[in-house]
């Protein structure tokens, strides 16, 4: 069964965007983009909600900006042939690689666990992701933490009503003071 991740970055108070909605403390140098760029590498299909979708149109003809450096030009290759779902009661249209969900997240996931192929499900944005977390849908946490204290916004993790046991399977520090973490949900196991 394929594996349903939620990656983001996210200040050291929690946050994903600051009280402004701005979130220019997350761009990444060199190295954090490299591990952006592994961590795609092993998606399958991206779920999204309107917000992310708006944002990472950006990608959609980035090729065409002639300051693209070597990693964000292998990114944009990667990025545009990924499908994506996208999930919004506003849009009646998307662009490039992706469409419009057509049921519920936990009916997209279902459908997409149950395809053949390899490759993680990973999911963006903190709204989609806290209905995915609240359905227990989420198997691995992918979090790079900055060093900043933003004081406010949208939080990386919603408050839950019930415990979730994760477990740490991987952690980096890079120059920078960016700290990588990723945690496995220790699923409750069946008598």
């Amino acid at each position: 069964m394929r594996t349903v991740t939620y990656s983001m970055s996210m200040s050291l108070d929690g946050y994903i965007v600051g009280p402004d909605g701005g979130f220019n403390w997350s761009v990444p140098d060199e190295e954090v983009f490299r591990l952006s760029i592994d961590e795609i590498q092993q998606v399958n299909v991206h779920l999204m909600g309107r917000r992310l979708y708006e944002t990472m149109l950006y990608w959609e003809t980035a090729e065409q900006d002639q300051s693209l450096d070597d990693a964000e030009r292998e990114w944009t290759r990667l990025w545009n042939p990924l499908p994506k779902v996208v999930f919004s009661t506003t849009l009646s249209s998307v662009q490039g690689n992706a469409r419009l969900a057509s049921g519920t997240l936990a009916d997209e996931i279902e459908r997409l666990r149950a395809e053949p192929g390899d490759g993680d499900i990973a999911i963006g944005g903190a709204t989609l992701a806290a209905q995915a977390a609240d359905a227990d849908l989420i198997d691995e946490y992918l979090v790079r933490v900055y060093p900043v204290l933003v004081g406010g916004g949208i939080p990386f993790f919603a408050h839950h009503e019930h415990r979730v046991d994760l477990e740490l399977i991987e952690t980096r520090t890079f120059a920078s003071g960016v700290v990588y973490l990723r945690h496995r949900v220790k699923h409750p196991t069946t008598p």
